[in-house]
């Protein structure tokens, strides 16, 4: 049996138009146009990579092909993204990138990005792996509980358990790895 008793209106489900908010509009243009160079030099490095002729390679496997597919895919997504953010309206977005981009937690991200990129590319090879990742672990944790934690603590509550945790850490890592996974760490 079908209940008639509602209007026609009542059953049709509403479609709900959701509005991207200005800032993010921005963000996508910011983003698509760095994908889309991104894609640009991923291509070129995968076009001038060395195509292997002279040991008689089949081209459809040489080293450049998978990174340069990836490369078009990415330039396609790119330009989808820059063009679909060029054509829609968003006043005062910029203004609200800028303001999202020095917000709390643009900081932190940008903290961690900063340390994980200081611990990889500088510290692990520079120094033992153990000492490295010690020395990741005691700074990660006193900047995120002194420096850009609410409420913060105080350096002298910090230190002795970030200097435990740092060494507690770095031993356990060296040791799973080099023992349990036979991994030859730097």
């Amino acid at each position: 049996m079908v209940d008639d008793s509602k209007p026609a209106e009542a059953m049709q489900t509403s479609r709900t138009v959701e509005v991207e908010p200005p800032a993010m509009i921005k963000a996508d243009l910011v983003a698509g146009l760095f994908f889309i160079v991104l894609a640009a030099a991923t291509f070129f490095g995968s076009w001038t990579m060395d195509r292997l002729e002279v040991r008689r390679i089949n081209p459809l496997t040489v080293p450049g092909l998978v990174p340069g597919m990836l490369a078009i895919a990415l330039m396609i997504c790119g330009l989808i993204l820059t063009v679909r953010s060029l054509r829609s309206p968003a006043p005062g977005g910029w203004s609200g990138l800028g303001n999202a981009i020095i917000s709390t937690s643009a900081q932190r991200a940008a903290a961690v990005l900063v340390l994980t990129l200081t611990y990889t590319l500088v510290l692990v090879g520079w120094l033992p792996f153990w000492l490295a990742t010690g020395i990741f672990v005691f700074v990660f944790i006193l900047v995120f509980e002194v420096w850009l934690a609410s409420p913060r603590r105080t350096l002298i509550q910090t230190l002795p358990w970030a200097l435990g945790l740092a060494v507690v850490t770095a031993t356990v890592v060296t040791l799973v790895f080099q023992r349990l996974f036979l991994v030859r760490l730097p």
